[in-house]
């Protein structure tokens, strides 16, 4: 009996002890997850998935798991998955999250185009010549430069670009069609060309050059008329502008043509700049319109030299941005000026340059253009009021029909007469 009650004892203190074992070993598992989890609060630690960083943010509300879901099945499914790196995906995935607006203007530039799109800002590079964008789901030049490689090949506003190298442009966006165009000084470029008036594309083989940047050429006309061609906003235009009206009117000139055609825009606040010398001082030139009701607006602060001055401006298809700024400021603030000409391209946004830490660049729409109007310059354009297309015998035949429009609408203004006037 003893022996039985001696084995109950120490069955029963075995059993509390093993008992207090486990409770002080899920104490201190516990501790040990706790005191782990304040340190992975505090200090958290980036998660490396297959090679790629996995960044976490409290404000983003989609599933990340369908995006690293779809990620994997594609690196161990497709066919080609071997010959496609991590970085391929992630830039394809930024470039995807660009796209997702809908906005040909919110694009990604890998690190190489981000410098390919330095060099075209600086002023002077290698290429063709021609501003080229997107518009209504086509690649399209939306103005050659002045006896640059384009303009002399015959290429026009408007134009669409079908083929580049034999492949179709349908799902370029403009940072790979430029990739593309560019190259080494002195080879050939090939491109399929469709224009409106043609039933075909036509075949352009354009040699590339070093690319300089025109600014502003200004001659008199008869009857003291002064011709002004701008073809774009850079930081020298404002200066040879006023250059231009002192010999305006030293000259004793009496109207103003200024031509904006092919002009595809440049800083706004040249545009702005250049407003002041036509209409009343304070007034409304364009207005920025942010996201979440904010807008600024921009007005004139200028000498108003040519406010009392007859004048008629020339626009074009390639007409765009800083250019269409500045004709819908004069158009909405001088009704006495006339536009004749094509409606311009439309381009009546805001971009910003985001720099990324590998050299990559995110170009991000953060606001729309409004004229003084109240309308958006964005897909509308500025419209002229006497609409002249140049035609291909125009073309041909060397004749100016939208500046022969432009010289009768300004006699009219100036002289009361509407004799035809013809530019050679």
């Amino acid at each position: 009996m003893k022996n039985f009650v001696s084995k109950i004892k120490s069955y029963v203190n075995s059993s509390y002890k093993a008992f207090f074992q486990i409770i002080i070993s899920v104490f201190i598992i516990l501790g040990v997850y706790y005191i782990g989890f304040i340190f992975g609060t505090r200090h958290p630690k980036q998660i490396v998935v297959e090679g790629i960083k996995n960044m976490t943010d409290s404000d983003i509300k989609a599933d990340m798991g369908i995006f690293w879901e779809a990620f994997q099945k594609l690196r161990v499914n497709h066919y080609d998955s071997d010959k496609t790196t991590e970085k391929d995906f992630v830039y394809g995935a930024i470039s995807g999250l660009a796209s997702t607006f809908g906005d040909p203007n919110t694009v990604f530039f890998e690190p190489v185009e981000s410098k390919k799109f330095k060099d075209d800002i600086s002023g002077s590079f290698g290429g063709i010549g021609a501003e080229i964008g997107i518009k209504e789901g086509s690649l399209m030049i939306v103005a050659p430069i002045k006896d640059s490689p384009s303009d002399r090949a015959g290429l026009k506003p408007g134009d669409r670009i079908f083929k580049i190298e034999g492949k179709i442009t349908s799902e370029m966006t403009v940072p790979e069609a430029v990739n593309v165009i560019r190259g080494k000084i002195g080879t050939q470029v090939n491109l399929s060309i469709y224009r409106d008036t043609w039933a075909a594309p036509k075949e352009f083989s354009i040699t590339r050059e070093e690319i300089v940047l025109p600014n502003l050429e200004s001659k008199m006309l008869d009857d003291k008329i002064m011709y002004m061609r701008l073809h774009n906003f850079n930081e020298k235009s404002v200066s040879q502008f006023s250059k231009a009206a002192s010999e305006f009117s030293n000259q004793g000139g009496k109207g103003l043509i200024f031509d904006l055609r092919g002009n595809p825009g440049g800083y706004l606040q040249v545009a702005v700049d250049l407003a002041g010398w036509f209409i009343k001082n304070g007034s409304l030139v364009v207005t920025q319109d942010y996201k979440n009701s904010m807008d600024f607006g921009f007005h004139s602060n200028g000498n108003e030299f040519f406010l009392n001055t007859p004048v008629v401006l020339l626009l074009d298809q390639g007409s765009a941005s800083a250019s269409e700024i500045l004709a819908g400021a004069l158009k909405f603030n001088r009704p006495d000026i006339k536009i004749v000409g094509a409606k311009s391209f439309g381009k009546g946004t805001v971009q910003d340059l985001e720099d990324l830490s590998d050299g990559s660049q995110l170009k991000v729409t953060i606001a729309h253009w409004i004229m003084p109007n109240g309308t958006s310059i964005e897909k509308n354009g500025i419209a002229p009021d006497y609409e002249v297309q140049i035609l291909d015998d125009d073309i041909k035949n060397k004749n100016d029909a939208q500046m022969n429009k432009a010289l009768e609408v300004l006699k009219l203004e100036m002289f009361g007469t509407s004799t035809t006037a013809k530019v050679q």
